[in-house]
């Protein structure tokens, strides 16, 4: 029996692939679960359509990411950080401050988008990585300034 692949499965194929498997298999198993679909003209039809759909979907987020990173890209963030007697730092920047300030500059970002591997500590000049999108990622340029 033929059918259409709703969804990824291990060892059988991706999504939208026309796969031939036993009958019992797609009528107890793909079928009821909503992994596959049988593989008709019209199933294919409405396959593609929504298929289509998804690229162009999936297409227009990534030009808004792009958009947005030369946005990010453009300005810089200064953050003040509280030091001490030979600037020893009173705390940290962490990725929320961040996240905060781009907010605070119009930018609407996912809590997880801005990515810091550690607080920083230190006064000074940093690149900090924030993804926009699983293909675009935009350098915003970060000043650490004194408090």
């Amino acid at each position: 029996m033929d059918v259409v692949l709703l969804k990824d499965i291990e060892k059988l194929g991706s999504e939208g692939t026309v796969v031939r498997v036993k009958p019992g298999f797609a009528r107890n198993y793909l079928l009821p679960r909503g992994l596959a679909a049988p593989a008709t003209a019209q199933q294919l039809k409405l396959f593609e359509a929504a298929k289509r759909r998804r690229l162009e979907k999936a297409q227009r987020a990534t030009e808004q990411a792009a958009t947005l990173k030369r946005t990010l890209e453009s300005r810089s963030l200064s953050l003040k950080l509280r030091v001490g007697e030979d600037d020893k730092p009173f705390g940290a920047i962490t990725s929320h401050d961040v996240l905060e300030a781009l907010q605070q500059g119009g930018v609407e970002l996912d809590k997880h988008a801005v990515h810091l591997p550690q607080p920083i500590k230190t006064l000074g000049v940093f690149e900090i990585p924030v993804r926009l999108h699983p293909e675009v990622t935009a350098t915003v340029k970060l000043w650490v300034v004194k408090e």
